[in-house]
């Protein structure tokens, strides 16, 4: 990617995986359905069963190939979240509640101005972290064993 299109990447996303979207420009126009992926080196995101195309795909070793139907992505500028209030496309905003967390809101005209609350499937790892420790991992003994002492000064390196 050059420095040009690196420049109009999203610097701060609004939709998330898990978002209830609707479709604005295309051949689903209208339609909406749920962000299954988000690719911020693309500024695009794939809907859940939205923006089919036939592939292509070569027979290889242990696949077959043949023609197959894959949701392609779209560019996060033809879709716009759904109010959940109102259920109509609509812009999103921040507010901070009282208690100082962040919230995003529905913002525009006709948006309920109701908080949009965050998908509980982003609670899910898409790649689970490893419960083994490998080879390349320091062990837990070496983790926690106390090589400074703050009132004697001593395990201080002569700088």
């Amino acid at each position: 990617m050059g420095w040009k299109a690196a420049e109009k990447l999203i610097r701060h996303w609004k939709i998330v995986r898990g978002d209830n979207v609707m479709i604005t420009r295309g051949k689903d126009k209208g339609e909406s359905g749920l962000v299954k992926r988000v690719v911020r080196s693309q500024n695009r995101i794939i809907i859940e069963g939205k923006n089919l195309v036939k592939k292509h795909i070569k027979q290889g070793q242990g696949h077959e190939g043949g023609i197959f139907t894959v949701e392609a992505p779209l560019h996060v500028s033809n879709v716009q979240i759904l109010d959940p209030v109102t259920g109509k496309p609509c812009k999103i905003g921040t507010k901070y509640l009282e208690d100082g967390t962040k919230v995003r809101v529905s913002r525009g005209i006709g948006s309920s101005g109701s908080i949009i609350p965050r998908p509980e499937i982003l609670k899910i790892r898409t790649t689970p972290r490893p419960t083994v420790a490998g080879p390349k991992d320091t062990p837990i003994d070496v983790v926690l064993e106390k090589t400074y002492d703050a009132k004697r000064g001593v395990g201080m390196p002569d700088l």
